[in-house]
């Protein structure tokens, strides 16, 4: 089965006892606490961690209207843009001093190349961030529709074991990162 919104979804109703959904817009309660609760948890999943999936660089296009204070130039965010990892210049994605405020990037280079987590399709999130989002979905949806505080607390302690397993899992996808231009490393000589 392709993952959707709506698969993802019914997955968590079936793992508390509820009747999955046909859609997130027919009136249930299953439905509408789905609809409600399913964007922001997704999101906030997906920000947790720099997910390999869900990790972009960009060049960010500048504005031509200027920061009030503090910088000298601003760039617009890119579309789906949930958090930024760190930004840079020149073929590096890191290095540069910059603030963001609303869907802006403020700073004093006049070029940024950014380094950002962003709100992929649900079609491709890996099984292990799948398998982590339901538990999740689960543990939120748990309390609006069977009102059971333990089970809840119960589904919260599964849901970040799943986290932590899919975080592994995620770190694994990258050679480890190598200490640069570090004082006690270099006075070894």
């Amino acid at each position: 089965m392709a993952l959707s919104a709506l698969a993802l979804c019914s997955r968590a109703l079936l793992k508390i006892g509820a009747q999955p959904v046909a859609s997130l817009d027919e009136g249930t309660a299953e439905a509408e606490v789905a609809a409600n609760l399913y964007p922001g948890i997704r999101d906030a999943l997906l920000s947790f961690h720099p997910w390999s999936f869900a990790t972009a660089q960009a060049g960010l296009a500048r504005l031509s209207a200027v920061p009030r204070a503090d910088f000298s130039s601003a760039f617009q965010l890119p579309a789906g843009f949930l958090r930024a990892l760190s930004a840079g210049t020149a073929g590096r994605a890191r290095g540069i001093v910059y603030r963001l405020q609303e869907d802006r990037l403020f700073t004093d280079a006049t070029e940024v190349a950014l380094t950002y987590i962003f709100r992929p399709d649900e079609s491709a999130f890996p099984p292990y961030f799948a398998q982590a989002l339901v538990a999740r979905l689960a543990a939120e949806f748990c309390i609006p529709l069977t009102e059971n505080s333990s089970r809840a607390e119960m589904l919260f302690r599964l849901a970040e074991a799943e986290l932590r397993q899919a975080r592994q899992a995620d770190s694994q996808q990258a050679s480890a990162r190598v200490l640069e231009g570090f004082s006690l490393i270099d006075v070894r000589g």
